[in-house]
């Protein structure tokens, strides 16, 4: 039985456009979330983008993200979720884009531990999905998290931590670099024309928590050609996130 609160909808005050036209299709609830975010060199970035999506950048300044988190409730609109198939672990690679106004997210890549997740966006959606082993395991207050990705023609891709929230919920205001980190409703990709697609979504604002973490490995940015400045990430822990989806339309 879902516990989707389909209620969220009504709460769109935050948002910096409105709700897109038509129906909503999917739902996705992400829970156990660490944002780790570091400064890389804006150029070098922009290089990695398909032409056509413009680098977003924080005051001159470039961010790439590795997000690992577990998600439950991924299922169409109408569809109850299914044990096994709608539940399943995820990480990110991730920067941001501006296009026509709109600021988004563009993955570099995407893992999951769900063979079926991973065909059904890379059909559905064009996106850089992998197929990855992965466990996420509750330890008193911390998360562990490991993760592998199964083929290796791309590169090793690997990561290990152990994270927990050390702080009080807050709401990223306008304006911050944690808003600027998070605060996005949609993603960006390109299809096999190289033609800009956005895939538009919607929900309450990001409850972010300061986090610490031990990151053991960490090769996600190596896997997508990105190198990784020798500094401590910045931190953030979400508890749940939960999200509706729109279809991947032309993003002009």
């Amino acid at each position: 039985m879902s516990d989707f609160p389909y209620q969220m909808l009504d709460d769109v005050a935050h948002r910096p456009w409105p709700l897109p036209e038509g129906p909503w299709v999917m739902t996705q609830s992400w829970h156990d979330l660490l944002f780790a975010h570091w400064p890389v060199d804006a150029r070098s970035l922009q290089e990695k983008l398909p032409a056509g999506l413009p680098l977003d950048t924080f005051d001159g300044q470039a961010w790439l993200g590795v997000v690992p988190f577990r998600m439950t409730n991924v299922a169409p609109r109408g569809v109850p979720p299914v044990p096994f198939v709608s539940s399943f672990v995820e990480m990110n690679v991730r920067t941001y884009v501006t296009l026509h106004g709109k600021p988004g997210v563009y993955f570099f890549s995407l893992d999951a531990n769900s063979a079926i997740a991973v065909a059904a966006a890379r059909a559905l959606f064009g996106l850089p999905y992998y197929t990855a082993t992965m466990q996420i395991e509750r330890r008193g207050a911390q998360l562990v998290y490991t993760s592998a990705r199964e083929s290796r023609m791309d590169g090793v891709a690997e990561f290990a931590a152990t994270y927990r929230p050390i702080g009080a919920t807050v709401t990223p205001q306008p304006g911050s670099l944690e808003h600027f980190l998070t605060e996005r409703y949609c993603l960006y990709t390109v299809d096999k024309d190289f033609r800009a697609k956005r895939l538009e979504i919607h929900h309450r604002p990001w409850p972010l928590q300061a986090a610490e973490a031990t990151i053991a490995v960490n090769t996600m940015a190596d896997a997508a050609g990105i190198r990784l400045p020798a500094t401590a990430p910045l931190l953030h822990f979400v508890r749940r996130q939960d999200v509706v989806a729109w279809p991947l339309r032309a993003a002009d």
